[in-house]
């Protein structure tokens, strides 16, 4: 004989402490809850108001530099130490948890071009307008001791930036070639070029540790290899590219900042045409960073605002500014994926949060679910039109704003033009050039 009987585990109703909630048992079948999608969508419209609410994504100044922040550097083993360089050739390290400057050097005459840290973290290696290349012990000196860089090497020429490779105790600088130095020897082991005119940056990259990328101020963008004594390739844009940052996590992508407003992702293995193009700048775009998780990046921009593209989207996701800040040389992602930080004109850097809502600090449990589920509910309705509006809506500073319809209507005249002379041409004469071949003029092998 067969007996039904009722099971209830305790374990499903019986509260943990008398502060929980009461579980409520709770029969999902979509039949009983014929409203359920417009509750959902109720939610989902408050939680995108809300996010928009809360975005203060503003949250210190680090002011004490007597000129403009020229470049900034990353510690590689400290989140909360962060180094910067000025255009009077000072030097400062800072702690972000305290938010202040812990040490003050005078590196060099003239701007201080470049920075980078040893991978390793114990040093730091800056490039001036004086022809040097200086490596700085990263602790400061004992008392009663003097001030003084561990090594100096004086050049023949201005270098204009320096990269630390990623593993090995060997930096690259720029000017008017790239040289590969060993950390021991006084003269460069190897010294690659391809053209005559300077470059302006250079780059190592993160996984393929031997394969670098600088931009030269003739417009072109060239590939290393540093086991070869030979460039790969380079490929020639309209306009001049100011810097290049590879993807951490992609070995071949990496994306280059442009005057034409733009930026480029390429994969260095196809780059008859680039991967993305991403617009939104209203002036030259001076300084990109990754992201450490690859998927977004920041970048800095002439027009007064930095913005955060994701790799694979044409448009930004957020724009950062501040009525003070003015034009932004330099940008970095910090390694814990949270903040960034811009240096400007102003002598100031800024720390920004990675997303402009987020609460920091500890969050309880049932915070991070309702979090969660209100993130899940955005993602399910993004495009429906009110929730889309809302969360892509953004005040401009009235300077941007008046730029960017300007240039939406000269696209859209260029664009008519285009369609015309193609209606009233042969069929065949005036090709179809798609939006990502525009820019590049060749690729040389």
């Amino acid at each position: 004989m067969r007996v039904k009987v009722l099971s209830r585990n305790p374990d499903d109703y019986v509260r943990d402490t008398k502060l929980d909630l009461q579980r409520v048992p709770r029969n999902y079948d979509p039949a009983l809850h014929p409203f359920e999608v417009a509750r959902e969508y109720t939610r989902a419209l408050n939680a995108t108001k809300l996010e928009r609410v809360f975005a203060k994504p503003f949250l210190s100044s680090l002011d004490g530099h007597r000129d403009g922040v020229n470049c900034m550097a990353k510690h590689p083993k400290s989140l909360s130490t962060v180094l910067s360089g000025a255009c009077d050739g000072e030097v400062k390290i800072w702690n972000l948890t305290k938010r202040q400057c812990i040490r003050t050097i005078q590196a060099h005459e003239g701007f201080v071009r470049g920075m980078c840290a040893r991978f390793c973290g114990t040093s730091f290696f800056t490039v001036g307008d004086d022809k040097t290349v200086k490596q700085w012990k990263m602790e400061g000196p004992e008392y009663g001791e003097e001030e003084e860089p561990i090594h100096t090497i004086l050049g023949k020429t201005v270098y204009t930036g320096i990269d630390h490779h990623w593993k090995e105790p060997v930096f690259a600088t720029c000017g008017h070639q790239v040289d590969i130095w060993d950390e021991q020897r006084t003269s460069p082991k190897c010294s690659l070029t391809w053209g005559f005119d300077s470059i302006s940056s250079v780059k190592f990259n993160p996984i393929e540790t031997y394969l670098l990328g600088s931009c030269a101020s003739d417009r072109n963008i060239v590939l290393y290899d540093m086991r070869k004594s030979t460039p790969l390739k380079k490929v020639i844009l309209n306009m001049r590219t100011n810097t290049l940052c590879w993807n951490p996590m992609e070995a071949f992508v990496f994306t280059a900042a442009n005057e034409d407003y733009n930026l480029y992702t390429f994969d260095m293995r196809f780059l008859e045409s680039p991967v993305m193009v991403h617009m939104d700048h209203v002036s030259a775009v001076l300084d990109v960073d990754y992201s450490p998780t690859g998927k977004e990046f920041v970048s800095a921009s002439f027009d007064k605002s930095i913005r955060i593209f994701p790799v694979d989207k044409g448009h930004s996701r957020e724009v950062y500014h501040t009525k003070r800040m003015q034009h932004i040389i330099t940008v970095k992602w910090t390694s814990d994926n949270k903040y960034i930080l811009c240096g400007s004109d102003e002598m100031n850097i800024r720390l920004w949060k990675a997303n402009a809502s987020e609460k920091l600090g500890v969050l309880a449990p049932r915070e991070k679910a309702a979090m969660n589920y209100n993130q899940k509910l955005k993602e399910k309705f993004q495009f429906h039109p009110q929730i889309r509006r809302i969360a892509q809506h953004r005040h401009l500073p009235k300077s941007i704003y008046c730029q960017i319809k300007e240039q939406r209507i000269m696209r859209e005249a260029r664009r008519r033009k285009e369609l015309n002379r193609r209606k009233h041409s042969k069929p065949g004469s005036v090709p179809l050039v798609p939006e990502r071949k525009k820019h590049i003029v060749a690729v040389v092998k």
